[in-house]
């Protein structure tokens, strides 16, 4: 289940949320939480993830400058990476995330298909690599394929994901 507060000022998104998950065969019971900031054009600036599972609490926080470079840190490492030139990161198990490229691109009004880096997160491990996400409309949704999953998600008429087949469906 995830909530997210968010805040809208244009295209700027402000967003505070909590995504909590119950033991399955594919992830152990989790709780975590993330606050994320975009600029005035969409574009990621800033992710902070708390993440905690039964054996240990993890936390960390990407923030991207204004010359495209992203920072990765997690209390005891550093990394700094261009990551192909993403300007959204991507968080496994959220729907939400989903939500910045389609709003920024305005993808649901567009029907070809869109490849675009992105910082990707694995939450449950607090894993950073770059990946590619492929979106393409149509009249069914919008098809995402991501390096675990290929889903059409819906969107309300702000871009707003809310539904994603076996994941979630806003209520």
């Amino acid at each position: 289940m995830e909530s997210v507060r968010v805040q809208l000022a244009g295209q700027r998104i402000k967003a505070s949320g909590r995504i909590v998950g119950a033991d399955s065969a594919e992830h152990p019971a989790f709780s975590a939480s993330y606050d994320l900031v975009t600029d005035e054009a969409g574009v990621t600036r800033r992710l902070s993830i708390r993440l905690a599972l039964a054996a240990r609490e993890r936390q960390m926080s990407i923030s991207r400058d204004e010359e495209g470079t992203w920072m990765v840190e997690d209390g005891s490492t550093h990394q700094r990476s261009r990551f192909d030139g993403a300007l959204d990161v991507d968080v496994v198990l959220s729907p939400f995330f989903n939500t910045l490229p389609i709003r920024r691109l305005g993808l649901a009004q567009q029907a070809e298909d869109i490849e675009l880096p992105v910082v990707y997160v694995s939450l449950l491990d607090l894993r950073v690599e770059g990946a590619t996400l492929t979106y393409s409309s149509g009249a069914d949704g919008i098809h995402v394929l991501s390096p675990v999953s290929s889903s059409t998600v819906a969107v309300d008429e702000d871009g707003f994901v809310v539904d994603y087949p076996g994941l979630a469906a806003r209520i």
